[in-house]
């Protein structure tokens, strides 16, 4: 798994990288009420809001982490939403390839993260 800045984890099995957030970010949240997810077959470009999270503290968005299309939804979210708060790695947004995939060489391993975040 890599992980951004912007509290976001990838996971890249076979070239289809799925996107969630962290357990840190998820807590930073509080309750998340409402997710509004991308459409699938959407061309993405690095950095672009895509992903709108609601909470009882505030309202988020997910960034595209790299360039390339969305091929999945995690469709669960829409109706529970709190599905985040309960397990944020399982709790995926979505799924997408890429056509920049040596861009998550740059991306944080699990310690660097830990630090970066003070979860360490």
């Amino acid at each position: 798994m890599k992980y951004t800045e912007e509290h976001e984890w990838l996971d890249n099995k076979d070239g289809v990288i799925t996107v969630g957030i962290t357990g840190h970010a998820a807590t930073q949240l509080g309750d998340v009420v409402f997710v509004e997810l991308p459409e699938v077959g959407l061309e993405v470009t690095k950095g672009e809001e895509i992903v709108v999270i609601e909470s009882v503290k505030a309202a988020s968005d997910i960034l595209a982490p790299l360039d390339g299309e969305i091929t999945e939804v995690n469709e669960a979210l829409a109706d529970a939403p709190g599905l985040v708060n309960e397990d944020p790695e399982a709790a995926w947004f979505f799924r997408m390839t890429t056509t920049t995939p040596e861009e998550m060489d740059g991306m944080m391993d699990e310690d660097a993260y830990k630090d970066f975040s003070g979860d360490a």
